[in-house]
């Protein structure tokens, strides 16, 4: 639990680095959308825990949708990492190369200037009032006249330069560079006779300082690299609802009907057409219906199977809890029976596997708990066995496969129901054919099926572990989340060649 509560603690501090404080300046907004991932960072690790209990179950669909959403913003954002640095990096150097054309002095000047006129306050006898504004029709322009005594203060004026009509007067031309008289508006600003300011040296207008490091005439390398991080934030949000939307859809509806032929060397022909309809991690829990365990028999009887295999995980509670989900199975149908194993999920529940395993039985749902039996058919033998989830070690009631597999006949083929694909190494010391298993969900989120060959030897589909074929269905279900991206649920109709 430790190490959930530290990856959930940073996960959300790089969502609120890239999600909030890059894109949001200091301020009440900040504040707020903070407090909101804070209480979406406690509301995760709640959820996990509380969804084992009776207590936390209408946590379930709030809980475990933002744990999705979670993921994929995190998964986007690492993604836009590259485009995002590449671009702050271009616009960096594209700065740089703008700065190197402009004359070290006249940039000297510049920035001298632009600090002077944004730092020096103005007289208040200085300060220009509605009424002294001067319509467009009275600017100075070349040739207009103004009094002698203002041209004195050694204040110069462009073209069009704006003047206070009292201070017009004719007789006197005005051309580019003429002084006029203190308090005179000199570039949308008044000034003083201490502060001079002529066309030879103007403080351009479209380097204009504002607050937040731009300038009037276009957006400033500081203003650039919010709206990338913004870019790269909504891009992220998009991307991971439209993900995590789509996942929904995908777990919630039909699981697909997987069709396969296997081939085992040792099988006896009489034997070969043999069908499994194989299903596993079922999840029967708070965010399920009855709905899902009809619909998950429905489509098992439509294929007609000899053997139906239920491979682990069915449950994520108690009987008391979820007894009414589970008694569609009483009406799965196939020639030969239907079978049972605990996965992992079983070993989890407040009352342990015994009571589903009775239940189970109730049902018409044979265990195999450790143990095999003879499947006949046309006149031919299968052995087919089951043990243990390898979680109920802890209890002292794991895997035997001793017991299961000892003392049969070497001559027949074995098909071995086990949970866990890891489980596979062992049942090829027993020499056995096939192994049946689920567990992995095929990754149920990408890129998670890239992980699970760290702990299993095969995420999905059929493989090979030291000459025993195993196949790994995706499962029927989902757990946490209710979403499944580029791995939809399965049933699987496994047929057995010679």
């Amino acid at each position: 639990m430790t190490l959930i509560l530290g990856v959930v603690t940073l996960v959300h501090y790089y969502l609120w680095r890239r999600l909030i404080r890059s894109t949001t300046p200091p301020g009440r907004v900040r504040r707020v959308l903070t407090w909101i991932l804070a209480g979406l960072g406690v509301l995760a690790p709640v959820t996990l825990v509380g969804s084992r209990s009776g207590w936390g179950h209408f946590l379930a669909w709030p809980g475990f949708f933002w744990i999705a959403v979670m993921f994929y913003l995190f998964v986007f954002l690492l993604v836009l990492e590259i485009p995002r640095a590449v671009a702050v990096l271009a616009l960096g150097a594209a700065r740089r190369r703008a700065d190197r054309r402009i004359p070290p002095a006249v940039a000297a000047r510049r920035t001298t200037r632009a600090e002077a006129l944004a730092d020096r306050p103005v007289p208040a006898d200085q300060q220009v009032t509605a009424d002294q504004l001067v319509p467009a029709d009275q600017y100075v322009s070349a040739g207009q006249p103004v009094p002698d005594d203002q041209q004195a203060t050694g204040q110069h004026v462009s073209a069009g330069q704006p003047v206070p009509a009292d201070q017009q007067a004719a007789g006197q031309s005005v051309s580019v560079g003429l002084p006029v008289s203190a308090g005179q508006q000199v570039t949308g600003r008044p000034v003083s006779a201490e502060q001079p300011t002529s066309v030879e040296q103007p403080v351009p207008a479209a380097r204009e300082v504002r607050s937040d490091g731009g300038s009037k005439a276009g957006p400033s390398l500081m203003g650039r690299r919010l709206f990338i991080a913004r870019t790269a934030a909504v891009a992220a949000g998009v991307g991971a609802l439209t993900t995590v939307g789509t996942g929904i859809r995908t777990a919630l509806g039909d699981p697909v009907i997987e069709s396969v032929k296997v081939a085992l060397p040792r099988l006896d022909p009489r034997l070969s057409g043999l069908r499994f309809a194989v299903v596993s991690d079922i999840h029967l829990g708070p965010l399920t219906g009855v709905g899902h365990t009809e619909r998950i028999v429905r489509m098992i009887n439509s294929l007609r199977a000899d053997v139906v295999a239920v491979v682990g995980d069915l449950v994520d509670g108690t009987v008391a809890e979820l007894g009414p989900l589970a008694r569609p199975l009483k009406s799965l149908e196939s020639r030969y029976g239907a079978y049972f194993v605990t996965g992992n999920h079983e070993y989890y529940t407040a009352n342990g596997p015994q009571e589903w395993i009775e239940e189970l039985r109730g049902l018409g749902i044979r265990p195999l708990g450790n143990e095999r039996v003879e499947i006949a058919h046309a006149g031919a033998v299968l052995d087919l066995a089951g043990v243990n989830d390898v979680n109920g070690a802890a209890s002292g009631d794991g895997p035997d496969f001793e017991r299961a597999l000892g003392g049969r006949d070497r001559s027949r083929s074995t098909v071995l129901l086990a949970h866990q694909p890891v489980q596979a190494s062992e049942a090829a010391r027993y020499g056995v054919d096939l192994q049946l298993s689920g567990h992995t969900h095929g990754g149920q989120m990408v890129p998670f099926n890239l992980v699970i060959p760290l702990q299993q030897p095969v995420v999905s589909g059929l493989g090979e572990v030291d000459g025993t074929q195993v196949y790994v269905t995706r499962g029927a279900g989902f757990w946490g989340p209710p979403v499944r991206v580029g791995a939809p649920p399965e049933i699987t109709l496994l047929e057995l060649r010679n």
